[in-house]
């Protein structure tokens, strides 16, 4: 048994199906067919139910495959400490970011971090929250910027900025000179939120309960842009983050005084990578250039 017959078995764990996962791996069909045969062989098990038009893993084979992920990880995990040993701030790094914060962070910290680490290759990947998740724990990202908290035993976390959130609503909205509003406020009011997937959703659902006012029901946006265009020519109202809030686009955006609905944004890691010194240092950073937001 050795490393490359168990990434095959993990590839065809993932697509189920022979001809994906022998592109994934960069291999012909026959060749990694017949490296599976071999691996079950060695095993003497049956690991895949073959037909015609389908893989199917055997229960056996379901539950090799996961262990065969946890050592595909854990050896990628020995390569990035044998990299970091050398130099742990050089190279490409993969950073996961949700979508309402991609637009209105990354520039503000981007060029900032470049100059900080001249020999870090920034690549960033904007996905929701669950799909970063995923990734992160497979090794497909090295990193995230993620709300907190995250509650996976096998990721760490470090918090580096707190948002508020400000009530958004057209100009020509009743509320529209309004200084401050408190949460009370909201009894009663209907709000234009984010569709499923967006933990900003989840955030601001909660706020909601808290005080007794509720998700219009008959719409829901697929991003901050389209939410901060239907509220500039309605009379719908919505949380929007600070660092997504405009001058002169339409809106109004008005402070909560007392308890405000805010969100917690921080850097995710596996607990097993090589470089947490490198991702400690860059959430340092982070926080620096927020504090100054």
């Amino acid at each position: 048994m050795n490393l490359q017959s168990i990434k095959y078995l993990t590839a065809l764990a993932q697509h189920r199906h022979f001809g994906k996962a022998a592109k994934m791996c960069f291999v012909s069909q026959p060749t990694l067919s017949m490296q599976i045969k071999k691996l079950e062989d060695r095993l003497d098990v049956q690991l895949l139910e073959r037909t015609n038009k389908s893989v199917r893993l055997t229960a056996i084979g379901e539950a090799i495959s996961i262990h065969a992920h946890n050592i595909l990880r854990e050896t990628e995990a020995i390569r990035e400490i044998a990299k970091a040993a050398k130099d742990p701030f050089q190279g490409p790094i993969k950073i996961g970011v949700i979508p309402t914060v991609a637009p209105y962070l990354l520039p503000k910290i981007i060029f900032k971090l470049k100059k900080i680490f001249p020999k870090l290759i920034f690549l960033f990947i904007e996905k929701q929250t669950q799909f970063l998740l995923e990734e992160l724990k497979q090794g497909k990202l090295d990193t995230a910027i993620l709300a907190l908290p995250i509650t996976d035993s096998r990721l760490e976390a470090k918090e580096f900025f707190k948002e508020d959130f400000l009530l958004a609503l057209s100009k020509n909205h009743s509320w529209a000179n309004k200084k401050s509003i408190k949460a009370t406020d909201l009894s009663g009011e209907n709000l234009l939120l984010l569709d499923e997937g967006h933990c900003l959703r989840d955030q601001a659902l909660s706020w909601c309960y808290q005080t007794n006012a509720t998700e219009l029901e008959d719409f829901r946006a697929t991003s901050l842009e389209t939410l901060r265009q239907i509220i500039a020519v309605g009379e719908y109202i919505t949380f929007m983050p600070k660092l997504a809030c405009k001058s002169n686009d339409g809106l109004s955006y008005i402070a909560f005084s007392g308890e405000k609905p805010s969100r917690t944004l921080g850097l995710v890691w596996r607990k097993s990578t090589g470089r947490i010194l490198l991702f400690n240092k860059i959430t340092d950073h982070i926080q620096q250039i927020c504090a100054n937001l």
